[in-house]
């Protein structure tokens, strides 16, 4: 049971009431219940409009269908949301707590987001290497209890919906083919793969059919075997040939893009503009500063990588050290089976130290899994899928064991640490346990937040003395290295006109990534622009809260007091936390 989401339903007649009568409730709270029910009517209104964000939650109520995506759907929303951002602007924020006001200046950045983003039409490039409608589908079960045989059938039900689900999808794609807003070639050369491998000869072999390998003892017999037979027809006869469909459209009559920057699109400079304040989530920021920034960071890594490799002794330039980690046995897996148990004992290694450096840490747990065979070719090396409240598993951070030449052992201490914990699943977890805040919070997810504390994380780790060795401690300033470059190549392909070859050049002149992860990588950022800024900008700014507060507290810092608030609000626009972290240094001054 849910209370608090059950609690929303009925909030939203005191919201209709109270926006429609202009009337406030009495009581010194009054703006902030008028607040509160907007965001929960908002909030149950994404419920049903999204069923992927209602399971991901932990709601079943849409387990049996996927998001409609016609522009009829896009259209209805685009005036919901205008709606909801008008309703809000009449709220008087004088009326409204210190909470209350966070909780407004929150929901406004979601609605503008949203509104920018359907006013810009992006339905119709629906997908980027790391995620999209298909991966939607593929992740459809992720953190479904299938506990008796009603759980079954709406996962059936979903399965059938795929088609549906693709079908508007391409759609899409045709309404953006038509008007060259179009994903790059390259792009499609890389997913075509991973759709591909979905056609098996047995769909028994389908990782759709995942759920009926190992069904809950609630379900009898007899009719479990009717609802394998069901997802065998229904894998078959409807998924399979939906990715097919998805795959021959793309290979054959959808013209894809030769160029590959995003403001080389119709519109494109608009386009970038809004992924940059997207990713970023800051306003006024210009490719051309970020660019300068990247070059910045570049530079000083690329010294400290360097002091190493004097200190090591090693004979040759940075590019034969490259290429020796690279290419010596010694720094890859012999397994899958290896790599993911060295993994593990990094990831145990850090939750021994967590508590000195954390004031709380959450109740959810969280395990290391392999990325699935099927899109592991096309994919990063690591990546983190968090759970709902209450599933029968918790966080999971996935390490790609495909290509284990790929894969070095000495950036796993940067991996974990960023992926696992203290990153993204010690972040996202405690959010999920905050108390008197919008449902809409905790679930919430801004990139530069987040990315920017997974990454502030990997450096963390050196005072938590993970890093062991010299190499480690290599990994560790090459994925910083990976970072900064991500904002000189991301700026460079999406506003400068580089071309594909140029971004991997950059990225293996100045990192030690392996070459499949930098093809990864660079296709990644081609794909997605402006993601790829999230990391470093936000990870900075996470230094800079640190420096002052450090500077203005002097003996009265608390590094744990301060890792607890940075993320005791959930994930919050970098203006925002520098706020938030201001409120916290003046309580602290004033103990």
């Amino acid at each position: 049971m849910m209370p608090g989401r059950i609690r929303a339903g009925g909030a939203v007649v005191l919201a209709a009431l109270a926006v429609a009568s202009n009337a406030w409730p009495a009581g010194d709270e009054a703006g902030d219940a008028v607040l509160d029910a907007l965001m929960a009517e908002h909030w149950e209104y994404s419920l049903q409009e999204d069923p992927l964000l209602a399971t991901r939650v932990g709601l079943k109520r849409g387990n049996d269908r996927l998001p409609g995506a016609t522009p009829a759907d896009d259209a209805r929303r685009l005036a919901r949301e205008r709606g909801f951002r008008a309703r809000l602007a009449d709220i008087d924020r004088d009326r409204l707590s210190e909470a209350g006001r966070v909780n407004a200046d929150v929901f406004a950045w979601i609605l503008d987001d949203s509104i920018g983003a359907y006013e810009l039409d992006l339905a119709r490039i629906p997908f980027n290497t790391f995620s999209g409608f298909f991966m939607n589908a593929l992740t459809a079960s992720n953190g479904v209890r299938m506990e008796n045989e009603a759980d079954y059938v709406d996962y059936l039900a979903r399965l059938r919906d795929i088609p549906r689900y693709f079908d508007e999808n391409i759609a899409n794609m045709r309404r953006g083919d038509h008007e060259a807003f179009v994903l790059p070639r390259i792009v499609i050369d890389g997913v075509l793969p991973t759709l591909r491998a979905q056609v098996k000869d047995d769909p028994a072999d389908s990782s759709f059919y995942d759920p009926f390998e190992s069904m809950s003892e609630r379900v009898p017999p007899a009719r479990q075997a009717a609802l394998r037979e069901d997802a065998r027809k229904v894998i078959a006869g409807e998924v399979m040939p939906a990715f097919a469909r998805v795959a021959d459209f793309l290979d054959g009559d959808y013209g894809a893009s030769a160029s590959l920057g995003a403001e080389a699109l119709p519109g494109g400079k608009a386009y970038y503009a809004f992924q940059i304040r997207r990713y970023t989530t800051l306003t006024g920021t210009t490719a051309a500063e970020i660019h300068q920034v990247g070059l910045d960071e570049v530079a000083r890594i690329r010294a400290e990588m360097q002091a190493i490799i004097d200190d090591l002794g090693f004979d040759g330039d940075f590019a034969d050290f490259a290429a020796f980690l690279r290419t010596d046995p010694q720094f890859y897996a012999d397994s899958p089976e290896q790599l993911l148990k060295e993994a593990a004992w990094v990831a145990k290694r850090i939750d021994y130290v967590m508590p000195g450096y954390f004031g709380k840490l959450p109740r959810q747990s969280y395990g290391i899994v392999p990325v699935p065979d099927e899109i592991a070719p096309n994919y990063t090396t690591g990546a983190y899928y968090g759970a709902p409240p209450g599933g029968d598993h918790g966080g999971a951070f996935w390490i790609n064991t495909y290509a284990l030449d790929q894969r070095p052992l000495y950036e796993l201490p940067a991996l974990t640490l960023h992926e696992a914990v203290p990153g993204h699943h010690h972040q996202s977890a405690l959010a999920l346990e905050m108390q008197d805040v919008p449902e809409f919070r905790k679930d919430l997810y801004f990139s530069a937040f987040g990315e920017g504390w997974a990454l502030y994380s990997e450096k963390l780790g050196v005072e938590m003395g993970i890093y062991r060795t010299p190499y480690e401690q290599f990994g560790r300033l090459s994925y910083e290295m990976w970072r900064a470059c991500r904002l000189v190549i991301d700026t460079g392909l999406h506003s400068q006109g580089w071309t594909r070859q140029q971004a991997m050049d950059f990225m293996a002149s100045n990192t030690s990534l392996s070459q499949g992860n930098i093809r990864a990588e660079v296709d990644r950022y081609i794909s997605w622009p402006g993601q790829a800024l999230a990391y470093k900008l936000g990870e900075l700014e996470i230094w800079r809260l640190r420096r002052e507060a450090e500077a203005l507290l002097r003996d009265r810092f608390d590094l744990r007091a301060f890792h607890d608030a940075i993320l005791e609000n959930g994930a919050l626009p970098l203006e925002m936390l520098g706020a938030a972290i201001d409120r916290y240094i003046d309580a602290a001054a004033g103990d």
